[in-house]
C-alpha cells in the first residue's frame, strides 16, 4: 500500500487559489451587509435577526453538500463540480445583493448569497484533506488562510478605494445604496468566478479508490493494523422528546414573559431539531437508513473525540467573530465617528473606515498564515491556536479604550492573527481524525459549531446590546473578545 504523496508548493497554491474569490465575496458580505440593512431602514437591534439568513443557510447547506460531494465522482472530479456550480450562483448573487430595493429583499438576497458561497466553500475544506498527507495539512489550511487574507484585503477596502481613489460616489439619497458599494459587489463577482475556475482547471483529485488505499496505508503506518469503526444504536426518540419539551417550554416562556422576539430563533430551533430526531427514529425503526438524511444525523452522534472537543472551541470563537461582524460598523460609526445618520457624510466615512479595518485584519491574517505552521511545529497546534486566539481577544477588547479611529488598526493586528488561526488550525486538527470517505460530510457537520453560536448571537446580541449595554454596540465587541479568550483555553484540552 502506498501512502499519499506530498504535493509541491505550487500544487498546494493552485488547489487553494480559489479561496481568494470565495473570501472576496464573503468579505464584501461581512463588511457591507449591515451597512446595506441600515441604509434600507433597519434599526440597530434588528440587524442581528436580519443576519440570521447567513448562519441558518450554512447549517442546512454545508452537510448536504458535504454528503453529496463524498458520493460524487465523475470526469470532472469529486469536489470540483461543486466549486463550479457554487461559483456561478455566488457571482449572480453578488450582482443582485446591492440592488435590493427594500430591506426584506436584501435579507432574502443575503440568504441566496450565503447559500451559494457555502456550496463552494465546504468542499474546499474537504479538498485539502483529500489531497494532502497529514504532515502537510497545517500548511495547506494555512495557505487557504493566506489567500483568504489577500482576497479580503481588497474586498473589504473596495468601497473606500472606489470613493477615495477613483471618485465614485460614496453617498446616495436616503434608502439607496451608494455606487461605491454596488461596483464593489460587481467587481467581487468577477474575481470570485475567475479564481475558483483557476482551481477547477489547475488542480487534480484522487479517485475514491485511491483515497481508500491511502487511508488504509496511513492506518497501518500509525496503528499497525486498520481499526474497524463500531457504532452504538442511538435512541433518537428520547432525544427528540427532550428537545421538544425544551423548545415548547421555552417558546411559551418567551411569549408569556413578553421577551425579545428574536429569542424564538432558539426555541423554535430546538423544536425543529426534535422533529428531525423523530424522523431519524422512524427511519431507524423501519430500517430505512441508507439515505443522506439519516447518515448525516447518525454521523452527528458519532463524531470523533477530537471533533467533539474542537466543537466547543469553535462555539466560543465564532460567537466572538459574529459579534464583530454584526456590530463593528455601528460601533465605529457611532463611537469613533459620532454619527448614526446613515445618510450623513460622517456615518459613511466611518462605514468606509470599517472596510479598511476589515481589510487590515485580513492583511495581517495573510501574514500570520506563514507564522502559524512555525508555531505549530515548535510547540503544538493547540498551543499555537491558544496564542493566536488570545491575540484576537486582546484586539477586540482594546477597541473600547481607543478613541482615535486611526489607532484601531493596532486592534486589527490581534484580530487578524486570530482569524488566520481560526481558518486553519481547527481544520488541520480535525482532518487528521476523520475517515477519508466521510471527509466532506464531517466537514459539513463541523460547520454546525460555527452556525449554532451565530444563531445564538443573532437571537441574543440585540437584546444584550439594548438591555445590558444600554444600546452601546461597542461593548458587543468586548464580549466577543472575552469569548475568544475562553475559546483559546478550551483548545488546550484537544488531543492531537
Amino acid at each position: 500500500m502506498k501512502q499519499k504523496p506530498q504535493l509541491s508548493f505550487w500544487q498546494i497554491w493552485n488547489m487553494c487559489f480559489g479561496f481568494i474569490g470565495i473570501q472576496f465575496g464573503f468579505a464584501l458580505q461581512n463588511a457591507n451587509v449591515s451597512r446595506i440593512f441600515q441604509t434600507l431602514g433597519a434599526e440597530i437591534d434588528d440587524i442581528p435577526i436580519l443576519w440570521i439568513a447567513a448562519p441558518l443557510t450554512g447549517l442546512i447547506v454545508q452537510p448536504i453538500v458535504g454528503y453529496f460531494s463524498d458520493k460524487t465522482w465523475n470526469s470532472f472530479g469529486r469536489r470540483r463540480p461543486f466549486f463550479f456550480a457554487g461559483a456561478i450562483l455566488t457571482t449572480l448573487a453578488l450582482f443582485v445583493m446591492p440592488n435590493s430595493p427594500t430591506l426584506w429583499i436584501a435579507a432574502g438576497a443575503l440568504w441566496i448569497l450565503d447559500a451559494s458561497i457555502n456550496i463552494t466553500m465546504e468542499p474546499f475544506r474537504a479538498f485539502v484533506g483529500d489531497n494532502l498527507p497529514h504532515e502537510q495539512r497545517t500548511s495547506g489550511f494555512a495557505m487557504q488562510s493566506f489567500f483568504i487574507g489577500i482576497g479580503a484585503i481588497v474586498a473589504s477596502a473596495m468601497p473606500y478605494m472606489l470613493a477615495n481613489w477613483f471618485g465614485i460616489s460614496n453617498v446616495a439619497p436616503a434608502g439607496e445604496i451608494a455606487d461605491s458599494v454596488k461596483y464593489s459587489f460587481y467587481f467581487g463577482g468577477v474575481v470570485l468566478f475567475a479564481s475558483v475556475m483557476w482551481t477547477v482547471y489547475r488542480s487534480k483529485e484522487y479517485s475514491p479508490e485511491q483515497l481508500a488505499e491511502f487511508e488504509a496505508a496511513e492506518e497501518l503506518h500509525s496503528q499497525g493494523e486498520a481499526q474497524a469503526v463500531t457504532r452504538t444504536k442511538i435512541n433518537f426518540k428520547i432525544k427528540a422528546i427532550s428537545y421538544l419539551t425544551l423548545g415548547v417550554f421555552t417558546t411559551v416562556a418567551i411569549h408569556q414573559l413578553a421577551l425579545d422576539k428574536q429569542l424564538y430563533i432558539l426555541s423554535l430551533g430546538a423544536i425543529a431539531f426534535a422533529v428531525i430526531q423523530f424522523a431519524a427514529d422512524y427511519m431507524q425503526a423501519a430500517n430505512k437508513t441508507s439515505n443522506g438524511f439519516y447518515e448525516v444525523i447518525d454521523d452527528l452522534y458519532h463524531m470523533p473525540e477530537t471533533m467533539r472537543k474542537l466543537a466547543i472551541t469553535q462555539f466560543f470563537s465564532w460567537f466572538g467573530l459574529f459579534a464583530m461582524w454584526i456590530y463593528t460598523t455601528s460601533a465605529v460609526t457611532s463611537y469613533h465617528f459620532g454619527s448614526t445618520d446613515t445618510s450623513s457624510a460622517a456615518y459613511n466615512a466611518g462605514a468606509d473606515w470599517v472596510g479598511v479595518l476589515f481589510a487590515a485584519y485580513n492583511g495581517f491574517a495573510a501574514l500570520a498564515a506563514f507564522l502559524i505552521p512555525v508555531l505549530a511545529s515548535r510547540y503544538s497546534r493547540q498551543i499555537a491556536h491558544f496564542i493566536c486566539l488570545s491575540c484576537g481577544a486582546a484586539g477586540l477588547i482594546s477597541m473600547v479604550f481607543i478613541e482615535n479611529p486611526d489607532f484601531l488598526l493596532f486592534s486589527m493586528v490581534g484580530v487578524g492573527i486570530a482569524w488566520a488561526s481560526i481558518l486553519s488550525v481547527p481544520y488541520s486538527l480535525l482532518s487528521s481524525s476523520l475517515p477519508a470517505k466521510k471527509m466532506g460530510v464531517y466537514m459539513g457537520i463541523f460547520n454546525f459549531f460555527i452556525v449554532i453560536p451565530q444563531l445564538l448571537a443573532a437571537s441574543a446580541l440585540g437584546l444584550l446590546v439594548r438591555e445590558l449595554f444600554a444600546g452601546q454596540s461597542l461593548y458587543a465587541l468586548v464580549l466577543g473578545g472575552v469569548l475568544m479568550f475562553i475559546a483559546g483555553l478550551t483548545v488546550l484540552r484537544v488531543k492531537d
